[in-house]
């Protein structure tokens, strides 16, 4: 078979191949995700599969599959009855998403100064704060490069751990958009100090580098932590103001005033 199409028009018959289910599943795991963030779903709204079926053109199968990752992912719930509704989350969950992230980065940034055996390792990580370095403010043209060299700034780190519990730990708490490395870049563009708030970031990044390139594992812990402390206390201003926070990738999926659950 060559396309889903050509699958579900086969008849109950036809068995895709394991190939055709994964490919199939990847494609579902990013439209409907894209969709959640986009806002398209509300919170506690309920994910049916057969309209997605419909929409996507591709088996129950994949659909329920990919489902179940964006539920592990943290993106949906799963119901008593066994289906899936869009989940929601308290503004202290959200603080907390990133609050999460920045332990595991601070983590991930003691073990990169630990485990460092020679100097070259840091040469990648190295030449990402240089290249974030000389972009001396966020613009159109400058944004979408920053946002790339950021993630793979916090990616090196995390692969610098050398540890894959850490690794699989940090994909987690990424997996939620509003708790990413780059999902502050957003909001942060727009305010009035944003070249100040540029260039903290910057710095701490040429601290990471120093305090994992000189084997300072404490104190690269610690200024992990603080880097990801920035977004959070970005997040934190932009839950009182509803323009900043729709800037916020997945701002769909926070209420503010909803209450935190136990």
């Amino acid at each position: 078979m060559s396309n889903a199409s050509e699958l579900l028009a086969s008849g109950p018959s036809a068995r895709p191949s394991a190939s055709d289910v994964a490919s199939h599943t990847a494609r579902a795991l990013f439209t409907v995700g894209e969709s959640l963030i986009r806002g398209e779903f509300a919170p506690g709204e309920r994910m049916s599969e057969l309209p997605l079926v419909a929409r996507l053109g591709v088996s129950r199968t994949p659909i329920r599959l990919a489902l179940e990752r964006l539920a592990h992912m943290g993106l949906l719930d799963i119901s008593a009855s066994g289906g899936f509704t869009v989940r929601g989350y308290s503004a202290a969950e959200a603080l907390d998403a990133i609050e999460i992230r920045g332990v595991i980065e601070g983590t991930a940034a003691r073990l990169a100064a630990e485990r460092l055996i020679d100097a070259s390792e840091v040469d990648t990580l190295r030449r990402l704060g240089a290249e974030m370095d000389r972009l001396e403010s966020l613009t159109l043209d400058s944004f979408a490069h920053y946002m790339d060299l950021n993630e793979a700034f916090h990616l090196a780190i995390v692969n610098l751990a050398k540890s894959a519990m850490v690794k699989r730990a940090f994909e987690q708490a990424i997996s939620l958009p509003f708790a990413s490395p780059s999902a502050m870049v957003f909001p942060t563009s727009g305010l009035a100090n944003a070249d100040e708030a540029l260039a903290i970031a910057k710095m701490h990044h040429r601290s990471l580098v120093d305090a994992i390139q000189t084997r300072q594992g404490t104190r690269a812990e610690h200024l992990a932590r603080e880097h990801a402390f920035l977004g959070r206390r970005v997040l934190a201003m932009a839950l009182s103001d509803a323009e900043t926070l729709s800037r916020i990738p997945g701002a769909s999926l926070i209420n503010p005033s909803a209450p935190e659950r136990t």
